[in-house]
């Protein structure tokens, strides 16, 4: 009956150590899974948020490139490229078109056609349209440029923001792993714990003779009986 009763107890200790560790394992792997959802879902938001403000920042490094091509900032071809492009543009050539209309308009209601004040007024025309075309564009651009640093600062703090998540989702993931490993070794190492206790026993009691009499133990029936509660 000793014997049985310790065989039953170190079969317990068995099951019941690979139990616990079968049962930390599974709650690591859910640990796990949640926070590899959690990971999956913030990458999924940043690219989302990426695909939203790509427009904007592409638009406003264009503008910021137009923007130093107008002050110089790109070379001297650069620079006359831009102006010949307002120059040549479909606002220049209006404004132009309904100004220099206008200065004629005016001079022949006044009867100075010909005079000198309406052909110097319209040889200063085009340049004053023209210097004031480009200092507008070059707001116009700034504003542009402005919100596409915006939605780059955005972006970029966004992407932190989920950086710092997805960090601290991984590491709720190695916790998890790590518990699962720390529970795992003390489930078997209660196992072993037992174990020892046992071949102690035996190694303590063999050759005994039982309280109840009859013949000395060997070294099994030591061990076992003792984890029965023999002696």
């Amino acid at each position: 009956m000793a014997i049985s009763t310790g065989l039953a107890l170190l079969g317990g200790s068995l099951l019941s150590g690979v139990a616990q560790a079968g049962a930390a394992k599974k709650a690591a792997g859910a640990q796990t899974a949640a926070a590899q959802a959690g990971i999956d879902e913030q990458r999924r938001q940043f690219d989302a948020i990426q695909a939203l403000l790509k427009p904007f920042v592409e638009t406003g490094t264009t503008a910021l490139s137009r923007q130093s091509a107008l002050m110089g900032l790109g070379g001297a071809e650069a620079q006359t490229a831009a102006i010949r492009a307002l120059e040549q543009g479909p606002e220049f050539q209006s404004l132009v078109q309904q100004g220099e209309s206008a200065i004629m308009q005016s001079a022949a209601a006044t009867g100075g056609l010909r005079g000198g004040n309406i052909q110097a007024a319209l040889a200063q025309f085009r340049p004053q349209i023209l210097s004031g075309l480009i200092e507008q564009q070059y707001s116009r651009l700034g504003g542009l440029a402005t919100a596409g640093q915006n939605a780059a600062g955005n972006l970029g703090t966004f992407g932190q923001t989920t950086g710092a998540n997805v960090s601290n989702l991984m590491a709720q993931q190695g916790a998890a792993r790590a518990g699962s490993a720390l529970a795992g070794g003390r489930a078997f190492g209660n196992i072993l714990g037992d174990v020892g206790l046992m071949l102690g026993r035996g190694a303590a009691y063999q050759g005994m003779t039982p309280a109840g009499g009859g013949a000395p133990l060997t070294f099994g029936q030591a061990m076992l009986g003792g984890a029965g509660g023999a002696f």
